[in-house]
């Protein structure tokens, strides 16, 4: 019996890192400091109780883990035909439909359940806010704009958390938003240059398809010129303290990099430009909306 358990533990350890991988649970550190810098900014008139944190993490977690699964499951049949993406959990087996369905319902249950704790107004706006979500699963079967879609749905979550603590909206916040919307779709843009051949043999769509590696990038730098702009705009809407400037010029610098490394003829570092430099990008803002909060008392 006592094997039987260690077993057992040790199969529930192994799902649980399965659905992990499924949904590439690390990469919550893209998108989760934007809605925590909105709950920061948000502290100035409205202190959140350590309840409505929770619950807020509980949304976030549960929407992006619900998305990411949902994503997974539409497009299994495609990845089970491209060499990259064939080692996904459900089209290498290790993961079923069904599994991967019940984990996408109980997400989804997590984040209707923790905006409907939050208020009324979370709770009637988690609805359309999952349909963004599943819409993007889609979109690269009819359109090139799929990375734009994607980034608006993640460009939710600071919305969703400053409507969580104040129950209101401001400029500042949209600004903040619209910032992640856009840098969001520029690394996306670059990530989907790896597919360019793949996508097009399979009639699916995407920047880099329609427009070559070399323009779709130029047009993932003027995002990231965009995203800065947005940024600058929040700090003068929030009236920040000038030492948010320094973070935003170390922001900026790691996105040159991060366009330094990835060329139309060489994405072998695309890997480092996604996961590293990306997730700088997003630790230094919500560091710096922390800093400059501190110094502006």
């Amino acid at each position: 019996m006592e094997a039987k358990g260690i077993a057992m533990i040790l199969g529930v350890k192994k799902k649980i890192k399965d659905y992990g991988k499924m949904i590439k649970f690390s990469h919550t550190v893209f998108a989760l400091p934007f809605a925590l810098s909105a709950v920061v900014l948000a502290w100035q008139t409205h202190e959140p109780s350590a309840r409505e944190l929770l619950y807020i993490l509980a949304a976030m977690v549960g929407a992006r883990s619900a998305a990411m699964g949902f994503n997974r499951i539409v497009d299994a049949d495609i990845d089970k035909i491209n060499p990259r993406t064939a080692i996904r959990e459900i089209p290498a087996g290790i993961l079923s439909a069904k599994e991967a369905f019940l984990f996408v319902g109980i997400s989804c249950l997590v984040f209707v359940g923790a905006c409907a704790m939050l208020s009324p107004i979370c709770f009637w706006l988690s609805f359309p806010v999952l349909f963004v979500l599943f819409l993007y699963s889609y979109t690269k079967r009819f359109t090139p704009y799929c990375h734009l879609v994607l980034g608006f749905a993640i460009s939710l979550a600071p919305l969703g958390a400053w409507v969580a603590v104040t129950g209101t909206l401001n400029w500042g916040i949209v600004f903040l938003a619209a910032g992640l919307w856009f840098y969001i779709a520029g690394f996306d843009i670059l990530y989907a240059c790896q597919d360019i051949g793949f996508d097009t043999e399979q009639g699916l769509f995407s920047l880099p398809v329609f427009l070559g590696a070399h323009r779709a990038m130029q047009v993932s730098s003027l995002f990231h010129v965009i995203f800065l702009g947005f940024l600058l705009a929040m700090y003068l809407r929030f009236d920040m303290h000038p030492v948010f400037l320094g973070f935003w010029a170390v922001i900026a610098g790691l996105l040159f990099l991060e366009h330094r490394l990835v060329r139309p003829d060489d994405l072998s570092k695309i890997d480092v430009a996604f996961f590293h430099i990306n997730s700088a990008v997003s630790v230094s803002l919500f560091f710096g909306i922390v800093v400059e909060t501190f110094f502006r008392g």
